[in-house]
């Protein structure tokens, strides 16, 4: 498992820890923080709350404590990251799908 305190990467999408919770946001009914084509999304695993924009390519995860992110996959699987929190209050994560240069133009990476 890789610690992350402040910016961390796994396949397609990457966290970074922000300031505050932009106040366009909508409350998620899920903790799928990025969906894959072939069905082993990443999750986030313990007391989160994800929100939404937008941008498809971008969200927020609000934390209280430490929260891994997993993927659902059962070969070839990234390494879990956990999210560090704080002993007390919320951390508020962005977490956005990476994009990749083509010829054809920019597109989000596909993992």
């Amino acid at each position: 498992m890789k610690i992350i305190k402040k910016i961390g990467a796994q396949g397609d999408m990457i966290a970074f820890r922000v300031a505050k919770l932009p106040s366009t946001v909508t409350k998620a009914d899920d903790l799928i923080v990025a969906h894959s084509e072939t069905g082993h999304h990443h999750i986030a695993v313990g007391n989160a709350t994800r929100y939404t924009t937008a941008d498809p390519l971008v969200g927020f995860l609000v934390a209280t404590g430490d929260v891994q992110i997993q993927h659902l996959r059962t070969f070839d699987t990234h390494e879990t990251l956990e999210l560090r929190g704080e002993p007390e209050g919320e951390v508020v994560w962005e977490i956005r799908r990476q994009r990749e240069w083509s010829p054809e133009g920019w597109r989000k990476v596909e993992d």
